[in-house]
């Protein structure tokens, strides 16, 4: 069996198509498939994925990075969604024929890399994580971009001495660190980005939604400042709402780490109830980049128990879950294993 990674770069820049097929055509090497490219205005942040032999795909990640971080400014940088640097994030995953060790090991040595070729500060996350402290993506992009200088301060004030430094690159604040900010490269299971749409403008119904439905739940504190933390109704869940202007409408963001506990049904129809609850009606939901076919089958068999082929589950998950509310749906590059089979043969 051939080894087969998926390597999901997200850029923070999702406005200027140009400057995002530039740096999109740097990850073209033998060996290593586009699988999408999915720039996204609001977040200002593109979803990129990438797939192929290990080795061709962790160049490809490689020379996507380093063109990213010569190409985009990070002092000039605004948008919807959190981050730390240029490349925000760039997780490696095992489709097949490789382990989590494997994929690990191959995510430090671009982000070793890129920091030799480019003086970016990059940090490890996930399986690739130098610390336990560290393993949450969340964890180091605390702050986001704008704490970033505080934190490579050595006089700077932070109580988060073991995620505060980079892996690779400067300690020390300077031209380029401001330039690209943090660059965060690890290795996770399939993670699903997905994001179901509120007709509400300001996102208060959607930011509620976000910390009820949220493994990390929310922070209730007392009239003495004294904390508790009251867990969310999905622990597989990392949700958040935000406000989409150029639609004038609001999202619950969120990711799905483990989809087979929490797929695009579970999670559609928690939101969908949660926001009936408030006299709101979903309309429809977004998938980010690519989610593996069994959850979408689970979808399909949930809208259409009587369809008889996966074909026919995907179509009725895709009209259940509303996944076409924005663009048209199309499963055979959007579906992990479809998009492979169609790139690799």
């Amino acid at each position: 069996m051939n080894a087969v990674v998926e390597c999901v770069p997200n850029i923070s820049e999702g406005r200027n198509l140009e400057l995002i097929h530039t740096v999109v055509d740097a990850a073209r090497v033998d060996g290593c498939s586009v699988l999408s490219v999915e720039p996204d205005a609001d977040y200002n942040r593109t979803v990129i994925t990438l797939a192929g032999d290990p080795e061709a795909v962790a160049e490809a990640a490689t020379l996507l990075s380093v063109e990213a971080i010569r190409r985009i400014d990070m002092r000039e940088h605004a948008g919807e969604h959190p981050r730390l640097g240029v490349v925000d994030v760039c997780p490696f995953i095992p489709i097949q024929g490789i382990d989590m060790e494997a994929c690990a090991d191959l995510a430090t040595n671009v982000a070793q890399t890129v920091a030799e070729k480019t003086g970016a500060p990059t940090f490890l996350y996930g399986a690739s994580a130098s610390h336990p402290a560290r393993t949450k993506l969340s964890s180091l992009r605390k702050g986001e971009y704008e704490g970033l200088q505080e934190r490579m301060r050595h006089d700077g004030a932070t109580s988060h001495t073991d995620t505060r430094w980079p892996d690779f690159g400067p300690t020390s604040w300077n031209d380029i660190a401001a330039k690209s900010g943090g660059c965060t490269y690890g290795a996770r299971p399939v993670l699903i980005a997905y994001n179901v749409n509120v007709p509400e403008v300001n996102a208060n119904v959607a930011k509620m939604i976000g910390t009820v439905i949220r493994g990390s739940g929310r922070i209730v504190a007392r009239h003495d400042d004294a904390k508790l933390r009251v867990p969310g109704m999905l622990e597989s869940v990392q949700g958040m709402g935000v406000t989409l202007e150029k639609h004038n409408m609001s999202q619950v963001s969120m990711n799905l780490t483990d989809a087979a506990s929490c797929g695009l049904l579970h999670a559609f129809e928690t939101v969908k109830s949660l926001a009936a609850d408030h006299g709101l009606n979903v309309t429809g939901s977004e998938l980010v980049g690519l989610v593996p076919l069994e959850t979408m089958l689970e979808a399909g068999r949930w809208y259409a128990p009587e369809a008889a082929t996966d074909e026919a589950l995907v179509e009725a998950a895709i009209i259940g879950l509303g996944l076409d509310a924005f663009a048209p749906f199309e499963p055979k590059s959007r579906i992990i294993e479809w998009a492979l089979k169609e790139a690799m043969s």
